[in-house]
């Protein structure tokens, strides 16, 4: 069974309050949309009251076109991803000693907020001293979804290598897709939850040398599921512009719907139910996303209290946001010996679960 070895995350530079994010909506929108007081109430409904972000607010008050955008995400998501991967390597509180990038057998970057070919797991290997036989496995378009997705794959690959030492890297910088001229209501939910992060977790298969200082999960099994023509629940729409967010409000609805027949089934297949599982590590997407979570699974306030959080001191940074309530699980439950699943639902629309368990 592969483990999961060592987490960071990274915070980005600017911290914003939601009364701060909610001022600047209004002042960028009040011009344009003549309904905006009445949308404005959703940043005040949204469980979050500070995030980060990785230009200053000011930024947004020029234009910037894709191209100027996409460059500073390229530097910015490198930068980043270069930071929160040397944390992760040498973080005293789960490693004995520290791992050298040149024993990385492959890196799963996940993104999903801005473009680069090279991907900027190459741009990474240029600062950082990774073998040049490094495989890379880039995923884009997964969203919210992407950081549970990079732990099924490096799952996966630890199964097929089991000497092996993958790291996953999640860095998004929903900021810098943020439009000041598009005045549908998606766009404000959007601007009401999304902020930025990037998170790193090293995943090792069961034969790989590594000495660790407490109890660590291992990952059971993993799990994904896409609901059916469903490409307008939530995404990109690609415009001259930039990234504009689709944002559906009946994803509430759908996780009720549709997951717990996901998770029924999943822990089925591992002949166990939910009540096995003690710890619901989630993406929390925003406060109605956890509700929803909450309602379609039974789940307890006691058993969402860290997502929770995660939500309230950072926002929605996309893929990277439920690996920073794995870290605070980890930080939590040294000594745990229970199941927790992991789930993080995104574009396609997709569910993405794993299964770990503490101790042997």
């Amino acid at each position: 069974m592969p483990k999961i070895c060592s987490i960071s995350t990274y915070q980005a530079p600017y911290t914003l309050t939601q009364q701060d994010a909610q001022q600047l909506t209004k002042e960028l929108f009040q011009q344009q949309m003549p309904r905006l007081e009445r949308l404005l109430k959703v940043f005040d409904n949204g469980g979050i009251a500070t995030r980060q972000l990785c230009v200053s607010p000011e930024w947004h008050r020029t234009p910037h076109s894709f191209a100027e955008r996409n460059q500073l995400y390229v530097e910015l998501a490198t930068q980043y991803s270069i930071e929160v991967i040397q944390q992760c390597l040498k973080n005293q509180e789960f490693l004995v000693s520290p791992i050298a990038p040149s024993d990385i057998d492959a890196i799963i970057f996940v993104s999903t907020t801005g473009l680069a070919t090279p991907s900027v797991d190459a741009r990474v290997m240029n600062n950082l001293p990774f073998s040049d036989r490094l495989r890379r496995i880039p995923l884009w378009g997964l969203g919210c979804a992407g950081g549970a997705a990079g732990i099924s794959r490096a799952f996966d690959f630890c199964q097929a290598y089991p000497t092996a030492k993958v790291l996953v890297v999640c860095v998004e910088l929903c900021s810098l897709t943020f439009q000041t001229e598009d005045v549908r209501k998606s766009n404000i939910v959007g601007a009401s939850l999304f902020a930025d992060g990037a998170a790193a977790v090293l995943i090792c298969g069961d034969k790989a040398n590594i000495e660790l200082q407490c109890n660590m999960p291992y990952i059971i099994h993993s799990a994904s599921k896409l609901l059916p023509n469903s490409e307008q629940v939530m995404g990109w729409d690609v415009q001259n512009s930039g990234l504009h967010v689709i944002f559906q409000k009946s994803i509430p609805a759908i996780i009720h719907s549709w997951l717990p027949s996901f998770i029924t089934e999943f822990l089925e297949e591992q002949y166990l139910t939910e009540r096995d599982v003690a710890h619901f590590i989630a993406h929390p997407g925003g406060k109605k996303v956890l509700e929803a979570y909450q309602q379609a699974l039974c789940l307890t306030n006691e058993q969402t209290v860290i997502a929770q959080t995660v939500l309230q001191q950072y926002g929605n940074m996309s893929s990277p946001t439920v690996l920073y309530v794995l870290e605070q699980f980890m930080l939590q439950n040294k000594e745990s010996n229970e199941f927790g699943m992991l789930v993080a639902l995104g574009p396609g629309f997709c569910g993405e679960a794993v299964l770990v368990k503490w101790g042997a």
